[in-house]
C-alpha cells in the first residue's frame, strides 16, 4: 500500500468516519473485504438509500452490487472520495456533502453535477452526468 493510502486510512480511521461506514455496511447486510488502496468494499449492501452505485463514507465503498464491481474509474472515483473524508475531518464531510448536493439539486436539478465533492472526484469517472445550470439554459 503506498503511505498516502495508509495515512489516509489511519486518519479516516480516527475521524470515526471508516467505523462508521463499517456500522453503515453491517446494518445495510453488506459482505466486507479489504480493497485496493487501503479501501474496504462492502457488496451487497441492501438498504435502498442512497440511490447511487456506490458511495463511500470514510474509507469504506458501499454499493448493492457483487463483488467485482469496484473497479477502474469508479474505484478512481470513489477513492477521492475516501481521501475527501480525510481532508474534512471525518463526519462533516457528510454534513457538507449533503449541503452541496442540495445546492446542486437547486442550480441544476440533478443533485452531483455542480456537487462540489462529486466533481473533485470527476463527474465522468462516478457516471453523472453534467447538467448545465438553470441560467444558462436556452430559452425555447
Amino acid at each position: 500500500m503506498r503511505r498516502v493510502h495508509r495515512v489516509r486510512q489511519v486518519v479516516n480511521y480516527v475521524n470515526l468516519s471508516t467505523p462508521l461506514g463499517l456500522c453503515i455496511a453491517r446494518i445495510g447486510g453488506a459482505t466486507t473485504r479489504r480493497g485496493e488502496r487501503g479501501l474496504v468494499y462492502a457488496h451487497g449492501y441492501r438498504i435502498p438509500f442512497p440511490i447511487a452505485g456506490a458511495f463511500t463514507v470514510g474509507n469504506v465503498i458501499l454499493t448493492k452490487h457483487e463483488d467485482g464491481y469496484l473497479e477502474g474509474r469508479l474505484l478512481d472515483h470513489e477513492s477521492r472520495h475516501a481521501t475527501q473524508y480525510a481532508a474534512c475531518v471525518g463526519l462533516p464531510m457528510l454534513l457538507l456533502y449533503v449541503a452541496a448536493s442540495a445546492l446542486s439539486l437547486a442550480i441544476c436539478g440533478h443533485p452531483a453535477s455542480w456537487n462540489l465533492f462529486e466533481r473533485l472526484a470527476n463527474l465522468d469517472d462516478g457516471g453523472y452526468p453534467r447538467v448545465m445550470p438553470w441560467w444558462s439554459r436556452s430559452q425555447g
